[in-house]
């Protein structure tokens, strides 16, 4: 990587009107074409291209990704695992975490517990067998979803 996009990673990103508006458009649909992008923007193509290749450089920008409706997957139930590992099962709940496909996000936390995982699940049947699996190795404490008033959004964008 270059020294100059080494640098920006590891600085506070300040981000100019237009390029907040770019990321808010991806945000609300990262499928966009870049010439609908540039009428967003007020840009012409090769500028959009030009400011996403910067975005990503600098590191704002990490990816693209689809947002998934898990109910329509069949996942009509989300958990909220918090998981304190026994004492040296730190590493090995980690790689349980990671290598378990119902765990879609989990997250490493200071405090009591140590991570935080958010499970998908076709049915409350389906709960017991996945703790089951880090039970010797990890105390856990549950909670299921009831709603999600808040989904996962963009923070506030650093201005220029």
């Amino acid at each position: 990587m270059a020294t100059a996009a080494k640098k920006l990673r590891n600085e506070n990103h300040a981000l100019d009107e237009t390029d907040r508006a770019l990321i808010a458009a991806l945000a609300a649909n990262a499928r966009q074409s870049l010439a609908d992008l540039a009428r967003t923007v007020g840009l012409s193509g090769p500028s959009v291209a030009e400011r996403l290749r910067r975005l990503e450089e600098a590191g704002p920008v990490t990816g693209y990704s689809v947002d998934l409706d898990h109910r329509a997957l069949g996942y009509g139930l989300t958990a909220i695992v918090r998981i304190k590992p026994l004492p040296g099962q730190l590493h090995m709940v980690e790689k349980l975490l990671v290598e378990s496909p119902e765990v879609i996000e989990c997250d490493k936390v200071t405090g009591d517990d140590c991570y935080i995982a958010r499970y998908v699940l076709r049915s409350i049947d389906e709960l017991d067998p996945i703790l089951d699996k880090i039970a010797q190795r990890a105390q856990t404490s549950t909670s299921i979803v009831k709603a999600t008033p808040v989904k996962r959004r963009l923070p506030p964008l650093p201005e220029a």
